[in-house]
């Protein structure tokens, strides 16, 4: 029970017939307008983030943590030192 095209002729009749042709032109460009935009932002995310892990790829890390221990005994906390 599928929709055949005589069914589809008569929807789009109405449909043009509630809207109009001129509203159904300014929501199509609208959409396509969208769908564009669309596009357009994942590919600037893409470099973005393409730009953000060659960035810091080749960067020293802000601290990296060692296994030596320390001559006095004392251990350090290294999140209470980036916290303040």
């Amino acid at each position: 029970m599928g929709l055949s095209t005589t069914h589809l002729i008569i929807f789009l009749v109405i449909i043009v017939l509630i809207f109009g042709t001129k509203k159904l032109k300014n929501i199509g460009s609208d959409l396509g307008g969208a769908v564009k935009g669309f596009k357009d932002g994942m590919k600037d995310g893409d470099k973005a983030a393409d730009a953000s892990a060659t960035s810091t790829a080749g960067s020293a890390p802000a601290a990296q943590v060692t296994s030596e221990k320390r001559a006095d005994g004392q251990t350090i906390d290294v999140e209470a030192k980036t916290k303040s």
